[in-house]
């Protein structure tokens, strides 16, 4: 077998910068086989086999064909066997433990026959191009509860790592993506483009064996083009000026132009992956610029690889990870990195090849401590990430004038992905801006000075902080959803939370005063506050002033009310922090993680968590602070990281005029044009259509006069091609009414009533449950080309309390106002999360005793009912009590029911495995009989 060991390789990109379409393509109609034969076709041209394989045995006979191929080695039977048992298809490997191995664990060691122990690659991640790649098609897969049949299927040394699911042209990539959730699958509607690019070998052997990352998590991310390119451009340097003995000057550096929220975190991490494999390099140094920020960039890189990032508390920690091999790759603050220059001079790290990364090169690393760092340092590549970088025209004046932009800081621009790039591909948010004016002007005051001085009185005045706190309270629930639910990480919530950015110590002080004042009389919103010391005020450029953990240089009063807030945060989640210097450092940690696990509805900050935090829970920022350029942005950047289809946007609500400000930091951070894009359209806009690129896009007022048409109620919609209209304008619908709820505007102008849009809702999911038991029958033809926006649905779910009050007023009427059954019969109908608790609440209805206190009756009731069903199962399928009570506490608890793994399987009765498929009947009817009781309960436990 002939072997590639690469010698000298060309700096081939992975992703194509510029790519001349293929202007021969056909234009006419092509068939899904057709367009399926098509890319076999191309990608035998590139270098691909194409085989037949259409079953197991054959797909585990070419496997062991390729690995022998790929490693110069012929099994024996026996060899093989248990090598392919073991090794590739452990019979307790779940697809986790599978992924694991080929990212991760990828060389196997295999027992030879004469007893020696022989390395078996999987694949190949050093020279890639010694890997094989096989097409094949229509392989089908009878293991599951349904026949599948997979399009096209790329396998890699025999092994199936890549699937493609065809669509014909038309079949838009968002419906195609519904195809693909049944079983994994993938989808693109250009064949010839897609397949000369994505599909190229270097460009998918590459992306496979290096841009991929199996995290912490057990998810396989796989990494975005334009965070490939950005990796690719700082090792290609790093490269070259290696070769050209440039290490320790500019030209042996460069940065990274990417908007917050694109993931600089992935792609800092990949490069530095990368980079400490290099064979010439020492160690790669990830400097962060604050404590803060050390924290959660150290959660960051451990989400990725445990043990990957060597995180450090203390300078001394610091030199033993500096002078140890096995330290790799490690996370330091540039302040630590400055004291470890200044204590140990001569140090031999100094002459080592080094990488430095600074995760955000903002201006306040231009200074004194970046200019001992570069002189220090002989061989060296320093690179900075920056979603907002500081050219000549925002750079601030005074200091070392060859140090005030980041080119003069860190060298040459090597890729670029603004947040105009980000919205157009949908990996962040748009913002929506509400601007509430707080202050109205003396007339006469001409003394721009005396102005600001009155305005600044103005601003903390308490009459001012008061009807500020009421507003947020009056429209805390509108702003976050708080009707919306949704499930993130098996956990249910209720809308989203907010972070409230303010002025200065004293206006948090007097702001979280009144907070506690005003919600004495509810207790849906949980409020916390953190500050510390600033040395100085926010700087010309925009860049807020940098909080420490240092609170004993607090004056007494600052610190005594921060005790006093943190005592509240201790007695709300029964903690135990305090401004001391540890504590007070592991509550910073705490508030982190609870805003992220959202159990702190709103968070009051001065500088703190406005940069370098991420949740995306987070949907709206309050803001009563002067914000421009760097700062501006990166703060509106915390409400737009992406979550679900409720969340489409970014909330900010500003008390203070700083719409210039906006308009200024969107152009120089993205485009003069970007205002169009970066910011949402006004309600007018989405409640009665624009005009875009000379075409009229329709509003809400015309979508619900094409509802009321096409669609009027009382009558049937018959034919598939009828539903399928109605399901496509009835989303887009409550796309655009998800929107419109979050303007002040709408209340009263919805067109439709309550109960007709029940009415409309309720046909939506009758079509939705006919649609997926369709799917569930396996007729793909049907419904893959339709979706349901059933998170919007849900958001505006009816909840039982309506129910109950309903039944509280029927009983009321001694049972006789038929009227109020029938609204309960239409908001049940109504609501997804209902419909499977209709049998119950009729039950109930049925048998409950008059009586003023409903709630209670229906507690007891659901109890009662919910451990005769459970019981009655137990029974009737022969479980386990104990193990089976276990699992369904678990899944209330985890809000899923999870069918796989051990834990179903440890509540089944004994059953031989050789009982003909017994088992397997068995295992179906109890998931099936628990799926509804879960169903049934959910919600109500």
């Amino acid at each position: 077998m002939s072997q590639y060991n690469i010698v000298a390789e060309t700096s081939i990109e992975t992703v194509v910068a510029e790519y001349i379409p293929d202007t021969s393509r056909k234009a006419d109609y092509q068939s899904e086989a057709a367009l399926e034969k098509d890319l076999i076709s191309r990608l035998c041209s590139q270098g691909y086999e194409e085989v037949k394989i259409i079953n197991e045995e054959a797909l585990t006979l070419n496997l062991r064909h390729q690995i022998e191929l790929l490693n110069n080695y012929v099994f024996s039977d026996k060899e093989w066997n248990e090598f392919f048992s073991q090794n590739i298809a452990g019979a307790n490997d779940g697809i986790a433990e599978k992924t694991f191995k080929i990212q991760e664990d990828y060389v196997q060691n295999l027992k030879c026959d004469n007893g020696n122990i022989k390395n078996i690659k999987l694949i190949d991640k050093i020279n890639i191009h010694n890997n094989r790649l096989q097409v094949i098609n229509q392989y089908e897969e009878n293991s599951g509860a349904h026949k599948t049949r997979y399009d096209v299927t790329i396998l890699v040394n025999g092994l199936p790592l890549v699937h493609i699911e065809l669509k014909r042209r038309g079949v838009a990539i968002r419906e195609a993506f519904n195809q693909i959730n049944r079983y994994q699958r993938d989808s693109f509607p250009d064949i010839a483009d897609f397949t000369k690019t994505f599909f190229s070998k270097h460009t998918i052997l590459n992306i496979l064996t290096r841009y991929c990352v199996f995290t912490s998590e057990k998810l396989l991310l796989v990494m975005r083009p334009y965070q490939i390119a950005a990796t690719e451009r700082i090792l290609n340097r790093i490269e070259i000026s290696n070769n050209y003995k440039k290490f320790g000057t500019l030209e042996a550096g460069g940065y990274i132009w990417h908007t917050t929220g694109s993931g600089k975190t992935l792609t800092s991490f990949k490069t530095a992956q990368i980079a400490s494999k290099l064979s010439y390099i020492d160690k790669v140094l990830f400097v962060v610029d604050r404590k803060d920020l050390d924290y959660q960039t150290m959660k960051e890189y451990d989400r990725f690889e445990k043990g990957a990032a060597n995180g450090n508390t203390s300078t001394k920690i610091l030199k033993s990870q500096l002078e140890s091999p096995s330290a790799k790759i490690i996370v330091t603050t540039i302040q630590k990195l400055d004291v470890f220059i200044n204590k140990n001079k001569g140090h031999k790290v100094f002459a080592q090849h080094i990488v430095l990364i600074f995760d955000e090169c903002h201006r306040s690393q231009f200074g004194d401590m970046h200019n001992r760092i570069i002189k220090t340092f002989k061989k060296y590549h320093i690179f900075g990430f920056t979603g907002t970088p500081i050219f000549s025209i925002n750079a601030i004046k005074g200091g070392n004038p060859l140090m005030r932009t980041t080119p003069q800081a860190f060298g040459d621009k090597l890729h670029t992905y603004t947040i105009v790039n980000a919205i157009n591909d949908d990996n962040v948010l748009p913002f929506r801006i509400d601007y509430v004016n707080t202050i109205k002007e003396k007339e006469g005051v001409k003394d721009i000075k005396v102005r600001a001085i009155d305005v600044e009185k103005a601003m903390s005045a308490s009459e001012r902080i008061t009807e500020v706190t009421k507003y947020i309270l009056e429209h805390f629930n509108q702003k976050t959803k708080r009707s919306s639910f949704y499930t993130l990480k098996g956990k249910s919530f209720a809308g989203f939370n907010s972070i409230f950015a303010v002025a200065s110590i004293p206006m948090a002080m007097q702001y979280y005063t009144e907070f506690k004042r005003q919600l004495k009389e509810r207790s849906d919103i949980v409020i916390a506050t953190i500050f510390s010391f600033s040395p100085n005020e926010e700087e010309s450029d925009g860049i807020f002033s940098d909080e420490q953990f240092e609170t004993d240089k607090l004056d007494k009063t600052s610190r005594d009310f921060l005790e006093s807030a943190i005592t509240d945060y201790n007695n709300t989640f029964k903690t135990k922090y305090d401004t001391s210097a540890d504590k007070f450092q592991n509550y910073y940690k705490d508030v982190s993680d609870r805003v992220k696990k959202r159990e702190v509805d709103l968070l009051i900050v001065v500088n703190m968590f406005l940069t370098g935090f991420d949740a995306t829970t987070l949907n709206t920022l309050w803001v009563d602070k002067n914000m421009r350029q760097y700062g501006l942005i990166q703060a509106f950047s915390r409400t737009n990281r992406i979550l679900n289809s409720v969340k489409t946007f970014g909330n900010i609500v500003c008390f203070r005029d700083l719409k210039d400000a906006t308009d200024e930091a969107i152009a120089l951070f993205g485009d003069k044009e970007a205002g169009g894009l970066v910011l949402l359209k006004t309600f007018d806009d989405y409640y009665f259509g624009f005009e875009e690129n000379g075409n009229h896009k329709a509003g809400y007022v015309d979508l619900i006069i094409k509802l009321q048409n096409d669609y009027p109620l009382g009558q049937q919609i018959l034919g598939e091609t009828a539903q399928k209209d109605f399901i496509k304008l009835f989303g887009a619908i409550l796309r655009l009414k998800n929107i419109l709820t979050s303007f002040d505007d709408f209340a009263g102008r919805e067109i439709l009533s309550s109960r007709d849009f029940q009415d409309y809702q309720s046909i939506y999911i009758d079509l939705y449950q006919e649609f997926t038991r369709e799917k569930n029958g396996n007729k793909e033809n049907i419904n893959e080309d339709i979706e349901f926006e059933m998170e919007l649905i849900k958001q505006v779910d009816i909840n039982i309390d309506y129910i109950l009050m309903l039944v509280a007023k029927y009983h009321d009427s001694n049972c006789t106002d038929k009227s109020i059954l029938a609204a309960i019969d239409k908001a049940v109908g109504a609501s997804l999360e209902l419909r499977s608790k209709k049998k119950l609440i009729e039950d109930f209805i049925n048998q409950v005793n008059v009586s003023t206190i409903v709630e209670d009756d229906w507690s007891m009731f659901v109890k009662n009912q919910k451990e005769n069903d459970l019981s009655k199962i137990i029974v009737e399928e022969n479980l386990k009590p104990k193990e089976a009570r276990k699992f369904i506490l678990n899944s209330f608890r985890d809000g899923s029911l999870k069918t796989t793994g051990t834990d179903i399987d440890k509540i089944l009765p004994p059953i031989s495995r050789f009982s003909g498929g017994g088992r397997a009947v068995k295992k179906s009817n109890v998931i099936d009989k628990l799926t509804t009781f879960f169903e049934k309960y959910q919600g109500l436990c």
